[in-house]
């Protein structure tokens, strides 16, 4: 019956695929993630001290989250449970957690439970885990690929230690590889294969830190060949990478992350990332209404009056978008997002009109000069409303020496760059006229 079970055993093994028999048996093992798992850092101190609570691992896919997770359970002794929240429901959950339960009281040994997917679990399924995980009856290690804060019930994120997994470095991916050549008893080692370092750098390069890409674009290379010993070359790297799927939620982590950058790359001046971020946006399939919304916003926000054609620019863009549609509008935002990044920048309009709100959130009403208000009703004369009012227009260069505000305020200050140079000489110009308004009425 051993053998039998050790045949069959070897047989499951073999049919997984190469990123799964090479996950890590032991922490020595494991590779990347230093920032939380180097030596002296948070998760390796709490394993040290045995003080190991529920943990949310959050990251991009084939960073090690589940593979860790497998670890944990055995650098704490603890009895390991796994289920999918893709697949599970709340009575599975429930039976797992009674049986945690009863282990703990009998025999003392806590459960490690890794939900994989965890943000799938709806709110209802989430608040089941609760009473447990705060009376540490199991360790929860919650798997997911999205922001817990945004995916995951606050009360569980609160009872939890968020742990942000990063992508592999090309060093830690060449690691994986060679390792994965070398080993017989796991891995390829049982056949003879020699690696082009070109080959190795562009499978390092191209699976954008994911292990499990980098590990299955190696495992197709070497067994789709047919003559050993084989030399790995860059043509069959190319020859066995699948284009990976870029990973994108309209709703999630990747949304917000990816317009953050776009924006901060158009105001940061830089087009060739601005370029980089709108592809990703586009490819992963954002609303084309969602991004010609925010270039509009940040032609005012961010260029304002340093560049007085950046706004119509983006608003044709937008207009445009809807007459064209995917995929030819692609063109359109990339000529607007280049322009807006190498436009001079300003925003002064923006922090002024954010010092005159704040000052009006501040209780200071100033009341409408009286001869700035409506006079254009029978009876506005005997209120004299309207009475010493200039025309602009009767005056040099259309400025008249006149108050409009009734006190000293200056919220608009225009920048030294772009047109808004030529706007501030002008407007120098302007307020001294417009002072000698105040300083007679002081007199």
């Amino acid at each position: 019956m051993s053998l039998l079970a050790d045949a069959e055993s070897a047989h499951l093994r073999q049919a997984q695929p190469l990123a799964v028999r090479m996950r890590p048996r032991t922490l020595a093992e494991f590779v990347g993630q230093q920032h939380f798992l180097g030596e002296g850092r948070l998760l390796r101190r709490l394993l040290k001290a045995d003080r190991l609570g529920s943990v949310i691992f959050y990251g991009p896919p084939g960073t090690g989250k589940t593979s860790l997770a497998r670890l944990l359970a055995t650098e704490t002794k603890s009895h390991f449970r796994q289920l999918s929240a893709v697949t599970s429901g709340v009575k599975e959950l429930r039976d797992i957690l009674d049986e945690a339960r009863h282990r703990l009281a009998a025999t003392g040994e806590r459960t490690l439970l890794l939900v994989d997917e965890l943000h799938r679990f709806n709110k209802a399924q989430q608040d089941v885990l609760l009473p447990d995980v705060e009376e540490g009856v199991v360790i929860l290690v919650g798997v997911t690929t999205e922001n817990p804060f945004f995916s995951i019930n606050s009360a569980l994120v609160s009872r939890s230690r968020i742990f942000q997994f990063q992508p592999l470095s090309k060093e830690d991916i060449k690691t994986l590889i060679c390792r994965a050549l070398t080993d017989a008893e796991r891995g390829l080692g049982r056949w003879p294969v020699n690696i082009d370092e070109d080959a190795l750098e562009f499978l390092a390069e191209v699976s954008d830190g994911d292990a499990r890409q980098a590990l299955s674009a190696l495992e197709v290379g070497v067994l789709s060949s047919q003559q050993f010993p084989l030399q790995f070359t860059r043509q069959l790297a190319e020859e066995s990478v699948q284009r990976k799927a870029v990973q994108y939620d309209r709703l999630g982590d990747a949304h917000y992350d990816s317009i953050s950058a776009l924006i901060k790359s158009i105001r940061g001046s830089d087009p060739d990332a601005a370029l980089y971020w709108l592809a990703r946006m586009l490819e992963g399939g954002e609303d084309v209404r969602f991004l010609t919304r925010r270039l509009v916003i940040l032609a005012s926000e961010d260029v304002g009056n340093a560049d007085p054609a950046a706004l119509p620019l983006a608003v044709a863009a937008a207009q445009a978008c809807e007459i064209v549609g995917l995929p030819e509008c692609q063109l359109v935002l990339a000529q607007t997002v280049t322009y807006l990044a190498c436009a001079p920048k300003s925003n002064a309009a923006t922090i002024g009109i954010g010092e005159a709100l704040r000052d009006l959130r501040q209780g200071r009403l100033l009341p409408v000069p009286v001869h700035l208000r409506d006079a254009s009703y029978a009876g506005a004369k005997r209120l004299g409303h309207g009475v010493g009012y200039q025309y602009a227009h009767d005056h040099p260069d259309a400025v008249a020496a006149q108050d409009y505000l009734g006190v000293e305020r200056i919220y608009y200050r225009p920048t030294d760059r772009g047109y808004e140079r030529q706007l501030a000489e002008r407007l120098e110009a302007i307020r001294a006229r417009l002072r000698q308004a105040k300083d007679h009425t002081q007199q």
